[in-house]
């Protein structure tokens, strides 16, 4: 009996000691200065008793913490996306939704870029009964990376929903929206449309590779 009341208090020791490890406020707390760890941490508390995606806002201020901004981009930083969820989960509520903590987040992001919430209200009123808006929500702000207005994209994915089309197509679809929209020089690591090239420039038909230039020679 001793040795199973051991055994069970060393595990949930153990189990107590790598939370703790792994607990993203005591990591902010090391690597912010602490008047600006605190408000980031109240700011964080704060949307998770409203119900937001607090895990989200945790993650990107270390991932801001630990590429280096500065301490009072990393507040301003979250203070924006705090405020953008609250705005995109009552703009998905809105007509009796209940939005994922996904969707919100995606959501919040296309808030972010200045797109209206009574427009995200409307994509989701309209929206197919029980289907996700998250991914549709995220392939819309690609859209607008590629130079769509907010009310093409949104009116674009829109129609594609209605016509059934999956997350996979959507997300295809912008995929060949980047390409043909690709500059010759965004083989670079990036988004939807930084994947890396199966063709080198080189190799591509009806290309003349530049001559070498011999040193001291003018082109």
């Amino acid at each position: 009996m001793n040795r199973l009341l051991i055994a069970v208090t060393l595990m949930f020791a153990s189990a107590a000691s790598a939370q703790t490890a792994n607990d993203p406020s005591a990591t902010l707390r090391k690597v912010l200065p602490t008047k600006v760890a605190e408000h980031v941490l109240a700011t964080i508390a704060d949307a998770r008793s409203h119900s937001l995606p607090a895990a989200a806002l945790e993650q990107q201020a270390l991932r801001l913490a630990r590429t280096g901004a500065k301490p009072a981009d990393v507040e301003k930083s979250i203070d924006r996306s705090a405020d953008n969820m609250k705005r995109a989960k009552g703009a998905l509520e809105k007509n009796g939704r209940k939005p994922t903590n996904d969707e919100v987040v995606a959501g919040s992001k296309l808030i972010g870029r200045g797109v209206d919430g009574s427009k995200v209200s409307d994509f989701a009123q309209t929206a197919p009964s029980g289907r996700s808006l998250a991914v549709p929500l995220y392939v819309t702000g690609s859209l607008m990376d590629r130079g769509l207005k907010s009310d093409a994209a949104l009116a674009r994915v829109h129609t594609r929903l209605m016509q059934k089309a999956t997350d996979r197509q959507l997300t295809a679809e912008a995929n060949a929206t980047a390409s043909e929209k690709r500059p010759a020089t965004a083989n670079k690591e990036g988004g939807l449309a930084h994947r890396p090239a199966t063709v080198g420039a080189m190799n591509r038909p009806g290309v003349t590779p530049p001559r070498p230039v011999t040193p001291g020679s003018k082109r």
